[in-house]
């Protein structure tokens, strides 16, 4: 086996640095209703997130195949191409967590490694039937599941519970949240964090260092982990508001009905090896859950938005990855200039991010008004049934000749 080279160091490097941009754009999946509802602090709640994301990197590497040996060919991929793909997906994620779109940093980084790979060996290079049933079909099925759960579940919550008060059962769906929002956690550290590692070790057999099939070395595994973990406590708080207050006003049976459904969803499909994306997942959760209860609405501006992100995911990504692509196959020159670029987009990013920042004191302020559609069903729902007044309260008081005449309002 080759010694890691330099340049191969630097993909390895930027991998996780995507990994940690994917650990503080996603952390919003996990961790917004959460914080929405008031079950945990902001930091707490992050803090975590981190924790659990780190442990769930080393329950499964199943993911990480699908991406090191089936997405692509192997053979004929030089490390350059890996380099390209993730500058492709780190642009994209880092452009959606300014403009607070959860969008998916899998299909960033997928898009991203298909547009490098089709610049530099042509479409040959991709292995159209793994994209299709392992990234499109679970793209498309992974929110619509997740959401019908979610609603599903919330409205057997409330009908489960509506003999109850609200305060005896307040208490219980905050602690079963935070048990959901601690599920959600585990399961997108064992999705996501395997996608960098099985980047990472794409890049090591293309650099000669693993065999062909190998599985991840523990020291990616280790790696991928801290860095997806880092990044979940820096916390997005961007995307975290979105999720929480943009798409709908959630209660706590809501939080917990969403973050079970989707938690479920994400963790049979790494056990399956379905690479999804585990934002679309949660957002699909999120507005299920919005759905279920009655009289909830979802603010439709909002999730339109977000539903352009995800239609443009993959297609943007993969033109990024395509042009750095192009610059690396010049040589030397090709693959500074790629990353100059890089730090330069990240850098005018991260300056245009300080002119509204979004922190930890103002993640739970209401962002957006209601839109047109949100406001006109709002306003014919019904108020929910109140007790109804004894007979005997239901009497006329007439004044007695005593009685002070009523004063005329003063404007």
């Amino acid at each position: 086996m080759e010694h890691i080279t330099l340049l191969l160091g630097i993909v390895i490097v930027t991998a996780l640095v995507f990994d940690f941009t994917n650990g503080f754009h996603d952390t919003a999946n996990a961790m917004a209703t959460t914080i929405s509802t008031g079950a945990l602090k902001p930091k707490t709640a992050v803090a975590m997130s981190a924790v659990l994301n780190l442990v769930g990197a080393f329950l499964s590497v199943e993911v990480a195949k699908t991406i090191s040996g089936g997405l692509i060919n192997e053979e004929g991929i030089r490390t350059e191409v890996i380099f390209a793909a993730l500058v492709g997906a780190i642009l994209w994620n880092l452009l959606t967590w300014l403009l607070g779109l959860p969008s998916s940093s899998s299909h960033a980084l997928f898009g991203g490694l298909i547009g490098a790979a089709v610049m530099s060996a042509g479409w040959s290079s991709v292995n159209g039937s793994t994209v299709i049933t392992k990234v499109l079909l679970p793209a498309v099925a992974a929110p619509v599941v997740a959401g019908l759960a979610a609603m599903l579940a919330t409205r057997l919550t409330y009908r489960i519970s509506r003999q109850a008060g609200e305060k005896a059962t307040s208490k219980g769906y905050r602690a079963g949240q935070i048990t959901s929002a601690g599920l959600v956690s585990l399961a997108h550290g064992t999705n996501d964090a395997q996608k960098t590692m099985g980047i990472i070790t794409l890049a090591l057999v293309t650099g000669g260092v693993l065999a062909p099939g190998s599985n991840p070395p523990l020291w990616v595994i280790v790696s991928a982990g801290i860095a997806i973990a880092l990044g979940t406590y820096l916390g997005g708080w961007r995307i975290i508001r979105t999720m929480g207050k943009g798409l709908t006003d959630l209660a706590p049976p809501q939080g917990f009905a969403a973050q079970t459904s989707a938690a479920t969803v994400i963790l049979a499909s790494s056990h399956l090896g379905f690479s999804l994306s585990t934002t679309q997942s949660c957002s699909g959760a999120v507005m299920g859950s919005g759905l279920g209860r009655k009289g909830g609405v979802v603010r439709w501006s909002t999730a339109t938005r977000m539903f352009v992100a995800w239609g443009l995911t993959l297609p943007a990504a993969g033109l990024v990855g395509a042009g750095a692509e192009f610059l690396t196959k010049q040589g030397t020159w090709g693959i500074i200039l790629t990353g100059a670029l890089l730090i330069a987009g990240s850098a005018v990013i991260w300056t245009l991010s300080r002119r509204q920042p979004v922190t930890v004191d103002n993640v739970n302020d209401d962002h957006e008004p209601a839109g047109v559609v949100t406001t006109a069903i709002a306003a014919v729902t019904p108020p929910p049934a109140g007790p109804v007044a004894p007979a005997d309260d239901l009497k006329t008081t007439i004044p007695g000749p005593d009685a002070e005449p009523a004063r005329p309002a003063t404007v």
